[in-house]
């Protein structure tokens, strides 16, 4: 009898491991779709809006080419290149020059959470109307524990989750349009700043 229960202990387990092992690859296999989208277009624009209690609301448009990212809101314009940020404030007239981490990049630019899970993230999916993936930090020093995607059925990312910090942030994205997008779109503009004052933060 216990080698009986043992055996059906034994194909349980492994049933349930071969079924994540398929639902984190068709999870991947989605979100590589996405990012494949947007590098054959040459990138993408949309509208979106944050709700976090951490950092407040706010809503804006995006502009995005690989890791470059341009960002507009009633509060700020945001240019990345990639690997120097310019915040442009708009109540203060000033422009902060720093370089972003990981969890700034991602709440500022939604496309970032789409080649997360390379880097030490389990990965599952449920497919329904729409793709439904999950990812779970390995480790727990990571700045994002906890991380919900939506994409549909055409590979556009739909909604994101993120726990931060002990709390939840939502990002909502709408009007997706994909097209190639110029690299100087993603460098400081000083003319959009009427002579803001510029503060280095690195």
């Amino acid at each position: 009898m216990k080698t009986i229960r043992f055996t059906f202990l034994a194909l349980a387990l492994l049933l349930c491991t071969n079924f994540y092992a398929q639902s984190s690859n068709q999870a991947k296999n989605v979100l590589d779709k996405v990012s494949k989208v947007l590098e054959k277009s040459g990138g993408a624009s949309a509208n979106f809006s944050v709700i976090s209690s951490q950092y407040g609301n706010t809503k804006g448009t995006i502009f995005i080419k690989g890791k470059k990212f341009k960002t507009l809101t009633p509060q700020a314009t945001i240019w990345f290149d990639g690997k120097t940020q310019w915040t442009y404030m708009k109540k203060t007239n000033e422009v902060n020059i720093s370089t972003p981490n990981e969890a700034q990049r991602m709440s500022m630019n939604p496309y970032s959470f789409m080649t997360i899970y390379k880097n030490g993230y389990q990965i599952s999916m449920k497919a329904s109307t729409n793709y439904n993936i999950y990812l779970k930090a390995i480790h727990p020093a990571r700045s994002l524990q906890e991380i919900y995607i939506t994409v549909n059925k055409r590979y556009q990312p739909q909604k994101i989750k993120f726990l931060q910090n002990g709390k939840w942030v939502t990002i909502n994205i709408t009007n997706i349009r994909v097209g190639k997008q110029p690299d100087k779109l993603f460098h400081f503009n000083a003319k959009e700043t009427d002579k803001a004052e510029i503060i280095d933060l690195r």
